[in-house]
């Protein structure tokens, strides 16, 4: 039934060059191709495409005028086909090299300068092949078990190339493989969870194929399991196993893993069910009204990645008008602007498209859908503080009393407005969206309630949502606001949205500056970043306990934060960098500088740390 309603296509597998946003070549006078290296080369129907013996590299030109904050060269590169040659050297380092916290990610584009190229077709099919391995350890299965993994990409250009070759490493692992082409983080995550056989679910495990708001030539994969998405232990664990398949890849091998993949690989357009599951969302909240938002003028910005799908799939079946909608094509080059409700460029053009539309409501999401904001209809953000503030009046009201889990840099101005105005508790933990989620569940697990867990960032997470970071539910509460509002007879618009955080203290001055650690400076005397970066903490919480104009949090879970002239200030160590990020608020730039003296007196006599930023911001030479 399912191959007949045309929702499946069976044993698909896509071997061939593709050309990426086909559509979308002559938009905004570009001209631009790209095609991913095939295991069989073919023309390129463009002509525009070239081996680049002896390297047996494809190279892309380009033709187009990059933005500022891409510094590229003229021509991009993929890796060739490892099939066509022998497979590189790469030692268990290399491969554990491309964690970042819970993900994985790296450089899957030539053209950048200084950023060669780490994860390959070779790398990703190990990467696939030792998830397979991990999945069927989790779930204690033996080789006769079957078991599915579902996978799904952004828009980069590099998506469909690394799709190919990790499903290549799970069908050559003996996994049925199901490839949902472009999807956003959320829905991968869901489809471990839906009952569906007609899309193949639920899937055992999931992978999203993504590197966030990273740009163009970077790209990485995300797990997931029905349990949610897999934490630091279980990457490394990834890793380490994908280094030692790698290291026993062959030509001959990697070619029979193809000539297996080619029968086990389906595709399904999931998307039909994630969406179909907002929408029925928004309609339950109004009473079951089939267009709950008729009449309202919502205005979507994708930014050229995966949540396009928002506006036509999402808010028009509501009865939404969605004209003056924004960037919703995918393109992997990222044109307009850095898909990320944290960008200042980002956020000023969906606020001129809400007023240039003189729209209800504005939404823009980051690349792969599982971070978003909003913009009210008089132009003001719901970003950063404020979408938390939103997000807890809206949780708060339908869970009084309840924890709400946010990472280490909110103000407290926040923490007031939880705990004052909404009469909730403001559990403010470490830096990660990962560890904000971890935080909230094992809250509940100890009988504290807590149903929200949400960053600075823009990923926030709900106990009625599976503890899914997923942007596009938090937008769908929002709209449940402006539904039920409407169906109760109370219809304001988004001011029923900016009435919620009536009340929400900001600071004049909010500013994050970056200290970077150089690794190579003779102070660290061969030791770890971390080690020194430790040592600068250590020094600056002895020099704040001497003076009696600053207090130091009392509770706190992450770096050195303390209070003082009317604001404070966060010290804090990079999860994963050489750096010691500094967020300052205050009152006044006056107050925020006497704060910045404060650490820069602590950390100066570090030589091995660059006080550059900070020292512009006091006024220091």
């Amino acid at each position: 039934m399912a191959a007949a309603s045309g929702k499946i296509v069976q044993n698909v597998f896509v071997s061939q060059c593709y050309q990426q946003n086909e559509n979308t070549q002559s938009q905004g006078g570009r001209d631009y191709y790209f095609s991913p290296f095939p295991r069989n080369s073919l023309p390129s129907p463009l002509g525009k495409l070239a081996w680049a013996a002896p390297s047996m590299q494809l190279q892309l030109r380009t033709l187009f005028k990059p933005h500022s904050h891409f510094s590229i060269q003229t021509n991009f590169h993929c890796n060739a086909s490892a099939s066509a040659t022998a497979v590189p050297y790469l030692d268990k380092t290399s491969f554990l090299k491309l964690q970042n916290g819970s993900d994985i990610r790296g450089v899957a584009v030539d053209g950048v300068e200084g950023e060669p190229v780490n994860i390959t077709e070779p790398v990703a099919e190990a990467i696939g092949a030792a998830f397979a391995a991990w999945l069927r350890e989790k779930k204690k299965a033996d080789a006769s078990q079957h078991l599915r993994v579902s996978i799904g990409h952004d828009s980069r250009i590099s998506a469909k190339l690394l799709q190919n070759a990790i499903s290549r490493g799970l069908a050559g692992a003996g996994l049925e493989v199901v490839q949902y082409g472009l999807a956003s983080t959320p829905a991968m995550f869901n489809s471990t969870l839906t009952k569906d056989e007609a899309f193949l679910c639920p899937a055992d495990g999931s992978i999203m194929i993504t590197a966030s708001h990273l740009p163009f030539n970077r790209n990485g994969f995300k797990f997931f399991t029905n349990a949610g998405g897999l934490g630091k232990a279980d990457i490394k664990d990834i890793l380490e196993q994908a280094a030692d398949i790698y290291s026993q890849f062959t030509a001959e091998s990697l070619s029979n893993s193809e000539r297996k993949a080619s029968l086990s690989i389906k595709e399904v357009d999931y998307m039909i069910v994630y969406t179909s599951d907002l929408v029925k969302v928004v309609r339950k909240a109004a009473g079951n009204i089939e267009k709950p938002l008729e009449g309202f003028h919502i205005v979507v910005d994708a930014g050229n990645g995966a949540g396009g799908f928002f506006a036509a799939k999402v808010l028009e079946p509501l009865g939404a008008i969605t004209s003056g909608s924004q960037f919703l094509e995918p393109d992997g080059l990222f044109p307009n602007h850095i898909p990320n409700p944290e960008d200042k460029t980002a956020m000023k053009a969906i606020t001129k498209a809400v007023l240039d539309n003189k729209s209800d409501l504005g939404i823009i999401f980051d690349t792969d859908v599982d971070r978003s904001a909003a913009v009210d209809s008089t132009g003001r953000e719901f970003n950063r503080n404020r979408l938390i503030a939103l997000m807890a009046a809206i949780v708060l009201e339908e869970h009084p009393g309840t924890t709400i889990v946010t990472d280490s840099v909110t103000s407290d101005g926040l923490t007031s407005f939880i705990e004052k105005k909404l009469g909730g508790r403001h559990h403010r933990f470490k830096r990660g969206y990962k560890n904000v989620i971890d935080e909230a569940i094992r809250l509940n697990s100890i009988s504290e309630e807590s149903h929200l867990a949400i960053e600075t960032s823009g990923h926030g997470a709900l106990k009625e949502n599976h503890w899914l970071d997923d942007g596009a539910y938090l937008m769908v509460k929002t709209l449940n606001k402006l539904a039920a509002a409407r169906a109760s007879g109370k219809d304001g618009g988004s001011k029923v949205l900016t009435d919620l955080i009536d009340g929400l203290e900001e600071p004049a001055v909010a500013v994050e500056l970056r200290l970077k650690i150089n690794q190579n400076h003779p102070d660290l005397k061969g030791g770890s970043f971390r080690e020194y970066g430790e040592a600068v903490l250590k020094q600056l919480e002895n020099s704040v306990g001497s003076d009696p104009s600053l207090q130091k949090a009392p509770v706190n879970y992450e770096g050195i934060r303390v209070s003082g002239y009317g604001g404070w200030f966060l010290l804090r160590l990079s999860l994963h960098d050489p750096v010691l990020p500094l967020n300052i608020e205050a009152p006044s730039n006056d107050d925020a500088v006497k704060l910045g003296l404060t650490v820069l007196a602590a950390v100066k006599e570090f030589a091995g740390i660059d006080t550059s930023a900070l020292n512009k911001f006091v006024g220091a030479p």
